[in-house]
């Protein structure tokens, strides 16, 4: 409800009416309400209805009330008049005023004036024309005032235009009806869809093929969303049905026939004839006469000729009253398919060889079961795409139907069909006039010997016009330029360089400061002290013994503890990837134990070591048999340590999500682009999907060169999966496909998040939320983004300082000379167990906590490859995996905790939804497996809960759901310890995401 403000210049409303009928302004109340203004007049006696009306009328012939509203106030359409006295609730009196009638209106008033009492209504005064009459007659006008007086009543103002149309199929130009309702609020469209419609079609307008309706939030440039109504009328439609041997539309078409002649008709169908009831049309008391044979005769014969039905070879028409068993008489006449073969198929067995006009009829029979329904809102259309060997089906309504209203149905009818060269069936469900669909769903028939994963493919909005409702997509935006690698570490050496003689004169200075050294050409006479010359000596090697002696002792402490990591290199399928393997696990094994083993003794018996003496799998701890995975890659956790040192970006307080970050932002630099697909989520998707083995798989798929990130963070949430995807990342960095391999335990809102109230805490956090937004700008243009780029580099090497690259140069230099540096995480992780034994476990356990559960075997091997994969060889054997860790139930299981859905974490998701959609990114969810130890009957009940909260958002755009969560419960050999996934699990749930048909995968 909105109530006119005006500007000084211009007369108010309230003023205007006050004026024109003489009643005081404190007595008048106006409302705008859509395209209808409201006016209240109160007074102590309630005002004389046609007294004020007749005031009021004259003064609206000489005004143009739109010059009286604001500029954002669409056109007035009518206007209603209450009269009410002061202090009561309801008025006295209502009378509805049109605006393009106001003449006879006021005939009408002067009428009512006349008469000798208010009681007396004008019966034989002038005909007010309703606008229904006059929209029927196609004047945009008029339609938009018929429209009003549904519409506004919620808000909704309207305003009809008539815009010429070329079809690209160089037909005549024809005219399309545009509806444009206009809100302060957005309205859902299956609230309008259907109202909207129906009207529509009521008029039965001619010279229209559909409507188009837009729907706009005042204010707003973009519309919210577009409608397109089929304004095919129903005898075009009820014959179009007939022609395909639709009993009931055959009933209708002959039942409109013999209405004139009191003839009614039913209809029904035995194999290939056509039964048809002639009885009166109304006779309650069984006295009216038999329908004349030879009247119904010449008016069924012509229909049937015309309409031609397929499949129908005869009619045998019969005369007689209602109820009687004989009839009075009978007639027998043979249809057009008795002459024509190609009329006497029916439409299922057309169906049956692949006919798609057939396949059409029959599915939205099926689906439109109440004719009545169909002729009145324009009922579901069907649009078919056979393509290679599946059938895609477009379900198309004003409301789009529900995927469990017909997916089910369609699927069960197209199976019964067995058509030739159909393997498949994708169903699809969108609202009328929209190219994308809402939901999809998919079966296969039989066991395709390739599966092609394919995207959805585009349907026309309308069966005639292609593309004509929808715009087109814009390009992607351009990845901007970014320091690359090589670029850094020639500028680290050029600093250095150019600061190496500062930095020899300050140690010279040093040193000879210390009394310690002299300068060479020094005489003997100049030089300090012998004696404290020597004990510096002694005293300064005695300290640099004591630290290699003690990095030595260390060093042997960690290549006794730390299994060596050969066993991956041993399990490809192939002799020949045997042997390859094998060397290439020598060589990495070479570079990784040089400076931790100097000696070739076996380990102790007592040690609790993966390999035996030989460096292959104990038989007692792990199966023998041979599984295949991807092959190993060069670890990255080095390079990624130092490109987060390197990185502007302070630190978000969890090591692991710095490390990832960096690792993906030098991914962008090197290419230029983002990654086709980028997995997410916590330490399930870390260790369970394999970047390299999903982009080999999608390549033997026919989809080659698919570049893959995983993005894995351990302990990361729906909260920081979130933070990430819409904050960390600019949406010019983000892929095409988000893959979101996670579980329930990450949308726990019940439990505390410590991963996201780590990095909530960070500096990183708060200078994410200080950055200003980033908007698409149409002067990006590839030169301005280059220039762009070099003054960035520029700048970045501005504020590197010499002290920074000389740092960083003596570390790396110290570093390959120490046998404990390069294993620093796991000598913290010996020092944190001999904290827990000393019962200071407080600290160190909140730390654990973010590990999204690690055991500590893998702790000592998280290694990430430059595709943010952690590729872990242990294989889970319950036996002895109890032995070191503590079996915990479900109910006592902190990651399920106060287990609920709705909160926190819920909110985060909806957020990616929405943000995903808004940037047309497809994000597949996938339910990542468990073991059966894992599932105990609490943990199974929430899984079933996840399960259910999953499948309600499944019908979400752009998002799919997966769950493998139960595809492999007794397959230990998958899985490192109860709930994360091994290498050779990873790579088989990459090989099967690979084969779903259902995940769009980008095609290059």
């Amino acid at each position: 409800m909105k109530t006119a403000v005006l500007p000084d210049s211009q007369q108010s409303l309230v003023q205007w009416v006050s004026q024109a009928t003489g009643i005081n302004t404190f007595g008048v109340k106006v409302r705008l309400r859509g395209n209808d203004l409201h006016i209240l007049c109160e007074g102590t006696e309630c005002p004389q209805r046609w007294r004020t009306l007749s005031d009021l009328l004259q003064a609206l012939q000489q005004t143009n009330l739109d010059i009286l509203t604001s500029n954002e106030q669409p056109s007035i359409y009518q206007v209603f008049v209450y009269g009410r006295r002061k202090g009561e609730q309801r008025p006295k009196w209502c009378h509805r005023v049109y605006l393009n009638q106001i003449d006879k209106h006021l005939e009408q008033v002067e009428q009512a004036l006349l008469a000798d009492s208010e009681k007396l209504k004008q019966s034989g005064g002038a005909l007010i024309v309703s606008n229904e009459s006059l929209a029927r007659q196609g004047n945009p006008e008029a339609i938009a005032r018929y429209l009003s007086e549904t519409l506004s009543t919620l808000g909704v103002s309207v305003q009809a235009k008539i815009k010429p149309y070329q079809p690209k199929n160089s037909q005549p130009e024809e005219n399309r009806l545009w509806i444009f309702c206009q809100s302060s609020y957005s309205p859902d469209a299956s609230l309008l869809a259907e109202p909207i419609a129906q009207k529509l079609r009521y008029l039965k307008l001619s010279g229209y093929q559909d409507a188009v309706i837009v729907s706009q939030v005042s204010g707003e440039t973009a519309p919210d969303w577009l409608l397109r109504v089929d304004l095919t009328p129903p005898e075009v439609m009820l014959k179009e049905w007939a022609r395909w041997g639709d009993v009931q539309a055959i009933a209708r078409l002959l039942t409109e026939v013999l209405s004139g002649l009191k003839v009614g008709v039913q209809v029904s169908l035995k194999e290939s004839t056509l039964h048809i009831f002639c009885i009166p049309a109304f006779d309650p008391l069984g006295t009216a006469p038999i329908p004349d044979k030879e009247v119904c005769l010449e008016a069924i014969l012509p229909q049937l000729e015309a309409i031609a039905p397929q499949g129908i070879l005869a009619a045998t028409v019969y005369g007689q009253k209602a109820g009687d068993k004989e009839p009075n008489w009978i007639d027998w006449m043979a249809l057009p398919a008795a002459k024509y073969p190609a009329f006497a198929t029916s439409p299922l067995d057309l169906a049956n060889t692949g006919d798609e006009p057939a396949i059409v009829f029959l599915l939205e029979r099926l689906l439109n079961p109440d004719l009545d329904w169909r002729l009145l809102t324009g009922g579901i259309r069907i649009l078919l795409l056979n393509k290679h060997d599946l059938l895609h089906i477009m379900c198309d309504a004003p409301v789009c139907p529900g995927r469990q209203q017909v997916a089910s149905k369609i699927t069960q009818f197209i199976r019964h069909l067995k058509i030739p060269g159909i393997m498949g069936v994708r169903v699809y469900g969108r609202r009328a006039g929209n190219k994308e669909p809402f939901w999809h769903y998919g079966i296969d028939l039989e066991h395709r010997q390739r599966l092609v994963p394919e995207a959805t493919p585009e349907f026309a909005a309308t069966s005639k016009y292609i593309d004509d409702l929808v715009t087109s997509e814009t390009s992607e935006p351009i990845l901007r330029p970014d320091l690359t690698t090589e670029e850094v570490q020639n500028f680290v050496t050029e600093v250095a360089r150019d600061w190496m003689a500062t930095a020899s004169a300050t140690a010279k200075k040093f040193l000879l400061q210390s009394q310690l050294f002299t300068e060479s050409h020094q005489s003997a006479e100049q030089s300090p002290d012998v004696q404290g010359l020597k004990i510096a000596l002694v005293w300064g090697t005695l300290g640099l013994l004591l630290t290699l002696q003690t990095d030595w002792v260390l060093g042997r402490m960690i290549a006794r503890t730390t299994p060596t990591p050969k066993v991956g290199n041993v399990s490809l399928p192939s002799s020949s990837g045997q042997k390859a393997s094998l060397t290439s696990g020598k060589t990495q094994s070479e570079k990784t134990t040089f400076f931790t083993s100097t000696s070739k003794k076996k380990s102790p018996s007592n040690q609790s070591s993966v390999f035996n003496a030989s460096e292959f799998t104990q038989s007692d701890d792990t199966p023998t048999n041979n599984l295949a995975a991807a092959p190993l890659k060069e670890k990255a956790t080095a390079t990624a340590i130092l490109l987060a040192a390197r990185s502007q970006m302070p630190s978000f307080n969890v090591r692991q999500l710095d490390e990832q970050l960096a690792l993906y932002k030098q991914r962008l630099a090197t290419t230029g682009t983002p990654p086709d697909v980028l997995i997410i989520g916590s330490s399930r998707a870390l260790r369970g999907v394999d970047p390299a083995a999903l982009s080999k798989a999608l390549a033997t798929q026919g989809y080659p060169n698919v570049d893959v990130f995983n993005f894995g963070i351990n302990g990361a949430t729906a909260q920081v999966v979130e933070f990430v995807i819409r904050h960390v990342l600019e949406p010019s960095e983000l892929p095409k496909i988000i893959l979101w391999a996670d579980g329930a335990r990450a949308f726990n809102g019940g439990r505390e998040d410590m991963t996201f109230k780590s990095i909530a805490a960070s500096a990183g956090y708060k200078q994410v939320f200080q950055k200003p937004p980033t908007t698409a700008n149409s002067s990006d243009t590839p030169e301005n983004l280059a220039n762009s780029g070099e003054q960035k580099i520029k700048e970045e090497k501005q504020e590197i300082s010499a002290y920074e690259a000389v740092n960083q140069s003596l570390n790396q230099a110290i570093a390959s000379l120490s046998t404990s540096y390069p294993n620093r995480d796991q000598i913290k992780s010996l020092l944190q167990k001999q904290l827990l034994l000393l019962g200071h476990n407080q600290t160190v356990a909140s730390q654990r906590q973010l590990t999204d559960g690690t055991s500590d075997e893998s702790t000592s091997q998280q290694a990430v490859d430059f595709d943010g994969f952690l590729p872990l060889s242990v294989r889970f054997n319950p036996a002895r995996y109890y032995q070191k860790h503590s079996r915990v139930p479900g109910n006592y299981d902190n990651d399920y905790k106060s287990f609920q859905i709705e909160g926190q974490q819920d909110a985060a998701f909806q957020e990616v939804l929405q943000f995903a959609q808004s940037q047309k990114i497809s994000l597949v969810f996938v339910n990542m497996p468990l073991t059966g130890d894992y599932l105990d009957p609490v943990r199974k009940q929430h899984e079933q809960e996840f399960q259910e909260y999953m499948l309600r958002l499944a019908t979400s755009p752009n998002f799919i759901y997966r769950d493998l969560s139960q595809q492999w419960p007794k397959a230990n050999d998958y899985f490192s310890d109860p709930s994360h996934l091994n290498r050779f699990g990873a790579y088989e749930v990459s090989k099967k995401l690979a084969n779903d048909p259902m995940i769009p995968w980008p095609v290059k």
